[in-house]
């Protein structure tokens, strides 16, 4: 006969949520109350199973002086003691719920504190833990004062009785891996630790409990309607509202509503008997109404961001500072919603986005999604022996989060499927707050929630949506709709945006969507310089899926934010140059236009001649006017000309600098004259080269050498770009996915055959066979070299050969400079890349950068850099001009050698830079996780012809 024995970490397979914690309650951010942070320097002590030490280490008189230290917030895997793992889905430890492996590395956490002089003698204390990975066990004074889990939730303590003076020693135990960690599974690093902070609380004989503001706003009247239940009686008063009502009690005023937009708070103290607590009150009411999400009447447009916790050398450590410059990097690029992926943050984070004003969906500690491999067997949201754990998440989010006038939507959580355990949250948070709307993606006929929510749906199916062809249950056909994530930003991209705003904005039921995700998670690292899934010897992971942010590691904008700034920019800006009106329209929901001011400037050959104020009213939400751009300036012209309007801060801001620019339009109005370049010179044979007019070829194969005193080497057709993420795609997406097809086709490795070499009275013709090996498909290639005898025209013919069912990477000429090429200046689209479905922040002007400034620095190395639309530009000593516009991208590498690289690091600049100069290029979409490109942004094979004129800069 066999059996197992129960042991005294049994707690840590047990799927309950814990024992001896206090009720869930409201946090609040000061109160008089006295409060100790036990945050700093902890000793440390690493075991690699949970039961490989015993619980002496809690008592008193444990000597833990030889044991290492780590700091508090913190993960002890960032510290030097193990190491992280990446997974975005799968668990990585065998599927056996609850159990968990015998090798679990758990961590003894040891801190010694005395009581300040000052501490009250009368009343108790709680002990509060903000958030441990992923199950505890705590000791206080040699006493065990309980266990628990739900790692991203608070965890309260009693332990008033158990304090002293002097030499209190709190002891905790953490188990890296639990009967939690099924609950957790959240495309993230799996990082152990006490990473939140660790407090004192002193309660205070008739201090404050539990409470709950109820602040709604009716938008008829104007009026706002407070109510404050209160576990403990007492007042609330807010000064500037002259409210002075006991708790319980309701006061109707007129107030300033709360929005994202206009984020009014109303400061107050809630006070009892023996306590008083600060209160930031915002009125706003939030609906389903009409089918559509209102709040305060009106329909909300979510421009959204999923929002991972992260620092690049700290993990989900985060400060105050941090948090707050993700906020104020929100507002600055346009951002007015937040989805909490995939549990609720840091406390701290919630008072920002009340402060400054961003929509909130705050979601629960829950994923489940590794159960997916097995088909949803076994799946914990579907097992009523979880439901216990699944309702105590619930409640910790709602109680600690519900005074919040930012959190609009309450989320069950992520891709845990669907079970009993789902439905029972949604009816608990229903019976304790019906004022917000219930969201899940995995509901998809919407039985539990109030938003019919997606994932990644494409174009096609959210316009079908939008349009009410969707079908679905009764219920949900009646909902609005959002896209939970969408534009997944891995590496280059996302691309496709604009187009996803233009549907957003085309149909009511579509109330916006929010971009997957905020930030890169890359760990800084000496070798890689951010470490991604595998960098640290994982046996199981999940590569550089977790670098998909907006935001590198370190918080330095992506360009995918800062197309995403221009896609969502609340103000409109349409019109034609040619008539000199321009239509504004206001698309904010609540704020009218007066924090803006405008200026309208012109542009000659992309370079400003004149600017102005332009004038337009303060259009209330949803307004739309013409307004007269004054008469072009008089004087020679004889260039390219346009107008640029933008729309910027009038004043400084709580988020943003006076003249922050926060919408922009450009108008063009005169075409530029194309370049003429006359054929007085003709090809001349000489001794092993054929020179044309500035130029040098060779003679036997037509390879141009030189243009005057700029040598100029392997220039030559190019199909090829280093995949990026977005075009390897995701192994799962159905839709072609063009990386790895191009990769297959061979276009990595195109030989080009030379047909003939041709010396005419006035031209110089290569003609070439350019196409993949073990291929029949080709592209005939003809180049056509002319001369007025100062410049070089290059005149390029491409002719698609057999059954090509693939777009090109690219298409267009390389060529590389030697010698010291320190930069780039060119007019056309800038400052950063753009590709054909990346390309509505690209400003046409004057710019310039180093040959290091043109690269955005992805964490995996891929195709990048690449400016779009332009006229001209000046490398190396040449200046290249197109017909028509074209891209330019130039590295101190090839895309052969940026393709090889895993991470920046493994790039090293050569003696020469790369210049590609492109016809075409291929969209980027967002099929890491996504659709692809757009048929109308891929570059498919076609006849094309196109020119460059080379000249060498004198001076």
């Amino acid at each position: 006969m066999s059996f197992r024995t129960t042991s005294a970490i049994d707690y840590v397979e047990d799927v309950s949520p814990g024992s001896g914690s206090l009720p869930p309650r409201a946090r609040y951010a000061s109160s008089d109350a006295r409060s100790l942070s036990l945050n700093g320097s902890w000793r440390f002590r690493l075991s690699p199973t949970a039961d490989a030490e015993d619980d002496s280490f809690a008592a008193e008189g444990f000597d833990a002086g030889d044991w290492a230290e780590v700091s508090v917030p913190g993960h002890w895997v960032l510290q030097g003691h193990g190491s992280p793992i990446y997974t975005n889905h799968l668990y990585p430890f065998p599927v056996d719920p609850p159990r968990v492996p015998t090798g679990n590395p758990t961590g003894d956490h040891r801190h010694t504190f005395d009581l300040p002089s000052h501490w009250p003698s009368d009343g108790g204390a709680v002990l509060r833990f903000a958030g441990v990975e992923s199950c505890a066990r705590v000791w206080l004074n040699g006493t065990d004062i309980g266990e628990f889990k739900g790692s991203r939730l608070p965890h309260e303590f009693a332990v008033g009785h158990l304090l002293k003076p002097g030499g209190n020693v709190l002891a905790v135990r953490v188990h890296q891996w639990s009967a939690g960690s099924y609950l957790e599974d959240q495309d993230q690093w799996w990082l152990p630790g006490i990473f939140r902070d660790v407090t004192l609380l002193h309660r205070p004989a008739g201090g404050v409990l539990d409470f709950f503001v109820h602040a709604s706003y009716d938008h008829v009247e104007g009026l706002g309607t407070l109510r404050v239940d209160s576990d403990v009686d007492g007042r609330v008063t807010l000064p500037g509202l002259d409210i002075d009502v006991a708790t319980g009690e309701s006061v109707t005023v007129p107030v300033r509503p709360w929005t994202a937009e206009t984020p009014q708070l109303y400061d107050g103290v809630l006070a009892t008997e023996g306590e008083r607590v600060a209160l930031r009150v915002g009125f706003r009411t939030v609906a389903l109404e009409d089918g559509l999400l209102k709040v305060n009447g009106t329909p909300l447009l979510f421009k959204g961001v999923n929002r991972h916790e992260w620092h690049p050398e700290r993990g989900r450590a985060l400060d105050l500072e941090t948090m707050r410059e993700d906020v104020l990097l929100m507002k600055r690029h346009n951002i007015n919603a937040v989805r909490t992926s995939h549990y609720p943050p840091h406390p701290a984070f919630l008072d920002l986005c009340d402060e400054y004003g961003l929509w909130v969906v705050d979601e629960c500690d829950l994923e489940t999604h590794g159960f997916t491999e097995q088909d949803w067997r076994d799946n914990p949201v579907d097992d009523d022996r979880w439901t216990p754990a699944l309702l105590d998440r619930a409640a910790r989010m709602v109680e600690r989060d519900k005074n919040h006038p930012s959190v609009v939507v309450w989320s069950l959580g992520n891709e845990a499927g669907t079970g009993r355990g789902l439905t029972a949250m949604a009816e608990w948070i229903r019976g304790r707050d019906d004022s917000r709307l219930i969201h899940y993606e995995g509901d998809i006929d919407c039985r539990d929630t109030d938003v019919y929510s997606r994932m990644y749906a494409d174009h096609a199916e959210v316009e079908t949506i939008g349009r009410g062809l969707d079908g679905g249950t009764h219920k949900r056909r009646g909902l609005p709709f959002i896209l939970c994530e969408y534009g997944h930003a891995m590496g280059n991209g996302p691309g496709g945006i604009a187009d996803y705003q233009h549907l957003f904005e085309s149909y009511d039921r579509i109330q916006g969507g929010f971009i997957w995700e905020w930030i890169d998670h890359g760990i800084r690292d000496e070798r890689y310089g951010f470490a991604y899934g595998g960098d640290f010897g994982e046996e199981l992971h999940d590569g550089n899926f977790v670098c998909d942010g907006l935001l590198f590691p370190d918080r330095t904008p992506s360009p995918g934010l800062i197309e995403y700034k221009k896609v969502i920019e609340p103000v409109r800006i349409v019109g034609d140059g040619a008539d000199g009106t321009v239509r504004v329209t206001n698309g904010y929901d609540f704020a009218d236009l007066s924090a803006l001011a405008f200026q309208w400037s012109y542009q000659v050959d992309g370079e400003t001649v004149e600017a102005g104020v332009l004038s337009v009213p303060e259009l209330a939400p949803g307004e739309s006017a013409d307004v007269k751009l004054p008469d072009p300036p008089t004087g020679p012209r004889g260039g390219e000309t346009q107008w640029t309007v933008r729309a910027t801060l009038a004043a400084d801001t709580a988020w943003g600098p006076k003249d922050h620019l926060v919408a922009w339009a450009q108008f063009p109005l005169s075409a530029r004259p194309l370049t003429a370049v006359a054929q007085s010179d003709g090809p001349v044979l000489g001794e092993g080269q054929i020179t044309l007019g500035p130029a040098a070829f060779d003679a036997r194969t037509g390879a141009l050498r030189s243009i005057g005193g700029v040598d100029v080497r392997g220039l030559r057709l190019d199909v090829w770009r280093a995949p990026t993420d977005n075009d390897n795609g995701a192994a799962w997406q159905p839709d072609q996915r063009f990386g790895p097809l191009w990769r297959e086709l061979g276009l990595h490795r195109m030989q080009h055959r030379l047909d003939s070499v041709e010396l005419g009275d006035d031209a110089l013709t290569v003609r070439t066979r350019v196409a993949p090996a073990a291929r029949e498909v080709a592209l005939r290639t003809v180049y056509r070299w002319t001369s007025d005898g100062t410049r070089l025209r290059l005149t390029v013919s491409v002719a698609p050969e057999g059954d090509w069912r693939l777009p090109l990477p690219r298409l267009g000429i390389r060529l590389g400079l030697a010698g010291s090429v320190h930069g780039a200046r060119w007019f056309g689209g800038g400052p950063g890349e753009a590709y054909p479905d990346t390309k509505s922040a690209s400003m046409v002007g004057r710019w310039e950068s180093t040959i290091d400034g043109l690269q955005t620095p992805y964490v995996r190395p891929q195709e990048n850099g690449a400016r779009a639309d332009v006229r001209w530009v000046e490398i190396g000593g040449l200046r290249v001009e197109g017909e028509p516009e074209f891209w330019f991208t130039a590295r101190r590498w090839t895309s052969e050698q940026l393709d090889a690289a895993e991470h920046p690091t493994d790039l090293l600049a050569g003696d020469t830079v790369w210049v590609n100069l492109d016809h075409g290029q291929q969209g980027i979409g967002s099929q890491s996780c996504g659709p692809g490109a757009l048929e109308q942004y891929q570059l498919r094979p076609a006849p094309a012809e196109f020119t460059f004129h080379f000249s060498e800069i004198h001076g």
